[in-house]
């Protein structure tokens, strides 16, 4: 371990993985190292065995869930954008050959006690039960604005200028009534909470785009998981950065960075020894310090053996529970995943309910999402701290990544991926440059 490296990378969770990989195929020499003997971190997957004594219920008989190793069970499940930054991040680096998804069935949110199906196309708005008769034309107006409005094409602004008119001025101009804003907002641009509606217009539409352009892609949904998991994503990425020299150190103890008359991190040191290095990359439990607690998550694993009510019968889907719908400051989230992913035994279910803390009582701010499960086989409850990074890394770098939050798809993730990797590099992300190094790899392995 007394070489030099480029980076040393600290956690095998899944945005330690991803940067592994960029900064391989960047060129850069990258020792990644973790104090587990398992790939994933805190969203690791598990067998359903190993699933009941993370929980602490290693006693219970499990005998009627089928064989332990038929579940895949992901303790922070998330759906991919079938057009976002997580898939292209795949598609561009090949990660895709060491890994097979399915789309899932539906994509829904909670209105006025009810679930309905988010829609899709024009089609489905106009024959939707969330909207009334005039609120449907209204959202169709929205819907044709958003899908022909272009940054750089003056002509598609309808004079107005989306990086200065605010997303509530742009509701107010379509006349949509608040129900409909909870949808557009929380369902389909993906949002926590109401402070997007101060901010320039110009995220949400792009926001709403992406949403549009993933359920192009295969029409039912615009999300897609990955067959047995996630736990395959990082051991993918991990794969990629493998191939481009990287080197890999599970069941390594961490204990501690020497730092350079500079002020900058040289080293980390493990059992004795030290790996000199430039930069260091980590999830928030091996730099504790350096983080602050931005509040706190609670989730609900539950196992059941049937499928979510009111989802069209949906093998697996997404519920949204807008904030205002259940007076809350913050979303309710429900995922179902299931044995046609290959992460349950035969007809048997896994749905998550998890949401951003507000109370002394985490588990009964789930209870909206899990009344919409029906009879629950099993649960298990954890509250984790949000922790984000105190400084930007730059000062010394070690560049901390942020914790997981409670939405169900992976879009806040790969913001915090994209941007320590413009921290690190300096520069802003690009895809084609990303591409362009891939090809030259590839010319000179095959050369």
């Amino acid at each position: 371990m007394d070489e030099e490296y480029d980076a040393i990378i600290l956690g095998t969770g899944l945005k330690e993985c991803v940067l592994s990989g960029l900064l391989s195929v960047s060129g850069k020499r990258v020792l990644h190292m973790d104090r587990n003997s398992y790939y994933g971190g805190a969203c690791a997957s598990m067998y359903l065995g190993q699933l009941f004594e993370h929980f602490g219920k290693k006693d219970c008989d499990i005998s009627g869930y089928g064989k332990s190793r038929n579940w895949n069970v992901d303790l922070i499940p998330k759906f991919l954008m079938a057009d976002g930054v997580l898939v292209k991040l795949l598609i561009y680096t090949g990660v895709t050959r060491y890994l097979e998804f399915k789309q899932v069935d539906g994509s829904y949110v909670y209105k006025a006690g009810k679930v309905h199906k988010v829609p899709g196309t024009e089609s489905e708005a106009l024959s939707s039960s969330l909207m009334g008769f005039f609120e449907k034309k209204r959202f169709r107006n929205l819907l044709q604005f958003a899908f022909k409005y272009e940054e750089n094409v003056p002509s598609t602004h309808e004079g107005l200028d989306l990086t200065k008119v605010s997303m509530q001025q742009l509701y107010e101009k379509y006349s949509l009534d608040t129900n409909v804003r909870d949808f557009v907002g929380h369902a389909i641009a993906l949002y926590r909470d109401d402070s997007y509606i101060t901010q320039p217009a110009l995220a949400t539409i792009n926001r709403m785009k992406l949403y549009f352009n993933s359920i192009a892609k295969y029409q039912k949904s615009p999300y897609l998981y990955p067959l047995y998991g996630l736990g395959e994503l990082p051991q993918g990425f991990a794969r990629l950065s493998a191939i481009y020299g990287g080197t890999y150190m599970l069941n390594k103890p961490f204990e501690g960075v020497t730092m350079g008359e500079d002020g900058k991190v040289n080293g980390v040191t493990s059992e004795g020894e030290t790996a000199k290095c430039k930069i260091v990359v980590a999830d928030p439990s091996y730099f504790p310090e350096k983080c602050q607690k931005e509040g706190q998550v609670v989730r609900a694993i539950c196992l059941l053996n049937h499928t979510v009510p009111n989802t069209n019968n949906s093998q697996s889907c997404q519920i949204i529970i807008p904030q205002n719908q259940v007076g809350r400051k913050s979303d309710i989230y429900v995922l179902c995943v299931s044995f046609a992913h290959n992460v349950s035994a035969k007809d048997w279910y896994v749905a998550i309910v998890s949401t951003t803390v507000e109370t002394s009582n985490p588990e009964a701010e789930l209870e909206p999402g899990m009344r919409l499960l029906g009879p629950v086989s099993e649960k298990f409850v954890s509250v984790s701290d949000l922790y984000v990074p105190k400084a930007s890394g730059t000062e010394d770098n070690i560049f901390v990544s942020a914790s997981f939050d409670a939405t169900t798809h992976f879009e806040t993730t790969c913001e915090d991926i994209i941007k320590i990797y413009e921290k690190i590099t300096g520069e802003p992300f690009d895809f084609c440059a990303l591409d362009r190094k891939l090809e030259e790899f590839k010319n000179t392995t095959e050369g």
